[in-house]
């Protein structure tokens, strides 16, 4: 049995790792505080529950498990609380994630995948993103994250530990299976608010701007299917067994949506009107925002097989229906 410990794997991306983990031979082991995360999404192995920033609690599981490699995705994530309270996420994120790596080549766990974020290159307007984008973090969010991905190069030169990291943008849809998917309390992104508008359990949508330099005016973001995200990550790991070098790895459609195709996607799926008003441009927000996937493509062979927005609005409509978890 080979265990994979899945950090955040009670999340909305780790657990749906934890099922292609499963599907590929692997047995995860979630280790989770469940602060944003549910027990009720780990289905496929163990659930250890602890905190990044107990060292002891992590060397506890490492020794009972003494996983094969490392799948990172426990963060805190919200771009607001990062600019209002900073201070949380170097000590959650940083501090947490510095434990996690010490205590993995402690035990001789020398694979580690982590899952990164675009939000490291900063504000970069109307350009397709790639690995060689100069990084200029605007927040504490992505800011923590690109330590991170320092701490892991450093920690490869001195301890040989290997890594792959991966950056993109948004993420959307769920389980086609509808075993897991998307539940956050409070929720912020898009897909699921506006699936919420849709069913009437919240107030519709306010559309920031509608005079943006795009065929709509409005604003272009990349989004990925979770589903395709995941499948991404194993591929890391199995490029990590085969021994081949640390590397970063850009995910995205190269491309994106607008606000109003995902509108309108959304009144296609569920052939249900999407309630909104149109309010002034918010600042800082930018026209578009897009990750290119070449090298992920060519060298890990990689393909964003369900990333359109029939396909993620379809996945995360089913799910939305009856799918949800309790503490």
């Amino acid at each position: 049995m080979t265990y994979i410990l899945v950090t955040g794997g009670a999340g909305y991306i780790g657990s749906h790792a934890c099922k292609a983990l499963a599907q590929a031979g692997y047995t995860p082991v979630t280790y989770d505080n469940l602060v944003t995360g549910w027990q009720d999404a780990v289905k496929f192995g163990p659930f250890e529950q602890g905190d990044l920033l107990d060292r002891a609690r992590l060397d506890e599981v490492f020794a009972e498990y003494q996983p094969a490699a490392v799948m990172h995705f426990a963060a805190l994530s919200q771009v607001g609380e990062a600019m209002s309270e900073p201070g949380r996420y170097w000590s959650n994120n940083v501090t947490g994630s510095l434990n996690l790596i010490q205590a993995a080549v402690d035990s001789g766990c020398l694979d580690f995948v982590f899952s990164s974020t675009c939000a490291t290159y900063g504000e970069h307007d109307n350009v397709v993103l790639d690995e060689t984008t100069p990084q200029h973090p605007l927040n504490a969010y992505g800011a923590s994250k690109r330590a991170i991905e320092d701490i892991l190069r450093d920690y490869r030169s001195a301890y040989g530990l290997n890594h792959v990291i991966f950056r993109y943008f948004n993420v959307a849809g769920a389980d086609p299976e509808a075993e897991v998917g998307e539940f956050h309390r409070p929720e912020t992104h898009l897909v699921p608010l506006m699936l919420d508008a849709i069913d009437g359990k919240r107030d519709g949508l306010t559309v920031f701007g509608t005079d943006y330099d795009t065929p709509d005016g409005t604003c272009i973001r990349d989004y990925v299917h979770v589903c395709d995200l995941v499948d991404a990550h194993v591929l890391g790991l199995k490029w990590l067994e085969k021994g081949k070098e640390s590397g970063v790895f850009n995910l995205g459609t190269g491309s994106g949506f607008s606000v109003m195709e995902v509108i309108e996607h959304s009144k296609a799926v569920t052939n249900r009107a999407v309630p909104y008003n149109v309010g002034p441009r918010r600042a800082g927000d930018c026209t578009r925002l897009v990750s290119g996937s070449v090298r992920a493509k060519d060298e890990l062979g990689w393909t964003a097989k369900r990333s359109t927005l029939e396909t993620m609005i379809t996945d995360a409509w089913r799910w939305h229906q009856n799918g949800s978890y309790k503490k």
